[in-house]
C-alpha cells in the first residue's frame, strides 16, 4: 500500500464517511446506532464539529479509506477540554495501520488544540479497537455492563482514557 495522507474532512467527504460508518451500523457492534445514518443527519453532525472538534479522513492514492473525529464529550461547559474520539476504517482495508495513523493524528491534534484528555467508549467485544487504544497509552477506566442492546443481545462498553 502506498503511504497514506490525513487531512481535515470537507463536505465532499460526507458520502464516503457515511458509507464507511453505515457498514458498521448494519454489521458490527462497534457502533450502537441501529439505523443507518441519513445524509442530512451526517451534514448536521459535520456542522457541529469545527476547529476544536476536527473531523479527519485518511487517503491512500487519493481515495478516502477511513475517518476520525474528536467530539464534545459532554455539553456542560466544564467538559470543554475533554473530547471523545471516533475512528472508522473501510471494512475492506482493516489491519493496514490506517486506524493507528488516524489515532496518532487525533492525539496530536487534541494536544495542539489544548484538550486535556481523550475518552474512548468501545464495545467490549471489539478487542482490536481496545488493543489499538491501549497501544497508544489509553487506560481502561470503566466497564459498563449490558448498557447497549443490538443484534438481539446485551452489550458491554469499556471506557478508555488518555491524559494529554
Amino acid at each position: 500500500m502506498n503511504p497514506s495522507h490525513i487531512r481535515l474532512a470537507t463536505d465532499a467527504d460526507l458520502p464516503i464517511i457515511n458509507e464507511i460508518y453505515n457498514h458498521y451500523v448494519l454489521h458490527s457492534t462497534c457502533t450502537y446506532q441501529l439505523e443507518p445514518e441519513r445524509m442530512e443527519d451526517r451534514a448536521k453532525w459535520f456542522l457541529a464539529h469545527g476547529a476544536k472538534h476536527p473531523v479527519t479522513v485518511i487517503e491512500v492514492d487519493g481515495k478516502v479509506l477511513g475517518w476520525g473525529s474528536l467530539s464534545k464529550f459532554h455539553q456542560r461547559a466544564a467538559y470543554d477540554n475533554t473530547v471523545e474520539n471516533s475512528l472508522y476504517v473501510h471494512h475492506q482495508h482493516l489491519r493496514q495501520k490506517l486506524g493507528s495513523a488516524l489515532l496518532e493524528d487525533q492525539i496530536l491534534r487534541a494536544r495542539e488544540i489544548g484538550h486535556r484528555t481523550i475518552i474512548a467508549g468501545i464495545d467490549a467485544d471489539q478487542v482490536g479497537s481496545v488493543g489499538l487504544h491501549e497501544g497508544f497509552g489509553f487506560e481502561r477506566v470503566a466497564h459498563l455492563k449490558q448498557v447497549g442492546f443490538k443484534f438481539g443481545r446485551w452489550l458491554d462498553v469499556i471506557y478508555m482514557q488518555l491524559m494529554l
